[in-house]
């Protein structure tokens, strides 16, 4: 299945190689996941759909506090 998974990074990410977050939907399921760009062979935290949304929601209207 990891074949399928196609990783993108936010369009804000800088092109220096700082702290950057990698997502990636999969075709078929409720899952993204989401890893460190720096270590892309290291752990990732797979959320559904729904968390996913809610998390970008909560972050959006904090960062316009």
């Amino acid at each position: 299945m990891t074949s399928r998974i196609v990783w993108f990074k936010s369009s804000h990410s800088g092109t220096s190689g700082g702290d950057c977050v990698e997502v990636a939907v999969v075709p078929g399921t409720d899952t993204v996941h989401i890893r460190d760009s720096k270590r892309i062979r290291g752990a990732e935290l797979r959320v559904s759909y729904a968390s996913w949304a809610d998390f970008l929601a909560h972050a959006v209207t904090a960062r316009s506090d």
